[in-house]
């Protein structure tokens, strides 16, 4: 689909069509507010953290 879309796409006023952008089951990820703890858990230690879990 990415590729039909962009060839009907106007080039100066659109960005290209990714085929992420028609996954209907791709979860729109946010960006996870962190301490410079966790910063030093993954760079300097290694250990990913847990994510905080979503309220339903």
């Amino acid at each position: 689909m990415a590729l039909i879309a962009n060839t009907q796409r106007s080039a100066k006023h659109q960005r290209a069509f990714r085929p992420s952008d028609f996954d209907p089951f791709a979860r729109k990820g946010g960006v996870m507010q962190a301490d410079v703890s966790v910063l030093k858990e993954v760079f300097i230690e290694g250990r990913v953290p847990k994510p905080a879990r979503e309220s339903s």
